[in-house]
């Protein structure tokens, strides 16, 4: 029987908690080993990913029509960071509550009850992740205002190497690193901790997403004089397809089935689904805050609006690089958590765990939002259907 991604961490996570109970550590320290190489790998690819995603994923966006395209990306960027800055706050306010108990004494200094890999290998990145990051702005803006296509097609190729790594090495490889990953932690006398915090972590995830989507769905409701509620029953069919596939780009179908039949103009539709799958993502969003900031309470930190802001409004851009495959939020974000909020790779590795745990949630609350932005686009943009068109011109001849 072939499991998806999550039902292998899961898995992953139980028979982790298990070895490092009762396995020797000498056994445990070939899995840290596998640890050390991979999440080496992993530096040296962050990088590449964010080259490889934002440059093309911008120059994509000069494709559009002027007006509309400008109008969507607005919307798009502005539920993104609005979903951000909700997490930050619910955090703050239910954090100290929630995480009460799991205070820094077990985190503070993890590295101190973990076992070492028997061996090292470096593997430096090309260039560091401010660099990566100036860079592929720089390619990806360029790109959208000249008329050459030579560059433009490298970096499509380029992307499409970089999805393969991805799809064909880092997906499947990470059930056995967050074996390693939580084995460690179990002989060190903290995997019990992290378990509490997921559940926890996890739920307040998902009344977020909930929330948050009434929110989208009451703008869009209020603009074209409809029952929210009724809209939102309306896109459950893409809900569940997002659940099972874990994909936005999978979904566009269904997504695009439901967003018209909400009342969306067919033309604003047809051009708007597709785009925000690939530029709107205010679930994943409200994950990877919300699990950064547990992340780094562990840790001993306290993080405030000064240091949240700025990783939040990055945030929104470099979700537009988000690769079509689970867990694609959080390999693009990996560069802004190092980079931005100082994260070492024990606490990537739990970043990356408690993203997953949920990645599907995630994805399903990005597409049915965009249901509702799609509306929202409709109605600021004023486009007319159609149909409408086609009858003014008859009238006009």
């Amino acid at each position: 029987m072939k499991l998806g991604l999550l039902p292998k961490i899961i898995l992953a996570i139980i028979l982790a908690i298990i070895a490092g109970s009762f396995a020797p550590d000498a056994f445990l320290r070939v899995f840290i080993t596998f640890n050390n190489l991979f999440g080496n790998f992993l530096g040296f690819a962050i990088p590449l990913i964010i080259v490889g995603f934002i440059a093309p994923g911008i120059a994509s966006l000069g494709k559009g029509a002027g007006k509309m395209l400008g109008i969507t990306t607005s919307v798009a960027y502005l539920s993104t960071t609005g979903a951000g800055l909700i997490a930050f706050f619910t955090a703050t306010f239910l954090y100290p509550t929630l995480l009460k108990g799991q205070s820094t004494q077990a985190f503070e200094n993890p590295e101190e009850a973990l076992l070492s890999p028997f061996f090292t290998v470096e593997m430096p990145p090309v260039i560091d992740i401010m660099s990566a990051l100036l860079l592929a702005f720089t390619l990806g803006i360029g790109l959208t205002v000249i008329n050459g296509h030579t560059l433009k097609h490298a970096m499509y190729d380029f992307r499409e190497i970089i999805e393969k790594v991805i799809e064909k090495v880092i997906i499947p490889l990470l059930p056995l690193h967050i074996f390693g990953i939580f084995a460690n932690m179990t002989q060190g006398g903290q995997a019990v901790a992290i378990m509490s915090v997921f559940l926890k972590v996890f739920l307040m995830i998902l009344a977020l997403h909930i929330l948050y989507l009434f929110i989208q769905f009451s703008v869009a409701g209020s603009l074209a004089k409809r029952n929210p509620f009724i809209m939102m029953k309306n896109m459950v069919p893409a809900y569940m397809t997002a659940l099972g596939t874990q994909s936005s780009a999978s979904t566009i179908p269904v997504t695009l089935k439901q967003t018209k039949q909400l009342g969306t103009n067919e033309r604003v539709a047809d051009f708007s689904v597709p785009l925000l799958a690939t530029i709107h993502l205010s679930g994943s969003t409200i994950t990877l805050v919300s699990c950064g900031i547990a992340v780094m309470m562990l840790q001993g930190q306290s993080p405030g609006l000064g240091t949240i802001l700025p990783f939040i409004l990055m945030l929104g851009i470099t979700m537009i690089a988000a690769p079509g495959v689970p867990g694609g939020a959080v390999m693009a974000a990996l560069g802004l958590l190092e980079s931005m909020l100082g994260f070492d790779p024990t606490m990537i590795s739990l970043m990356i765990a408690l993203y997953l745990a949920q990645d599907s949630f995630g994805t399903a609350c990005n597409v049915t939002g965009d249901g509702a932005l799609s509306m929202i686009v409709d109605k600021l943009s004023g486009t007319k259907s159609r149909r409408s068109t086609v009858l003014k011109e008859k009238t006009e001849v």
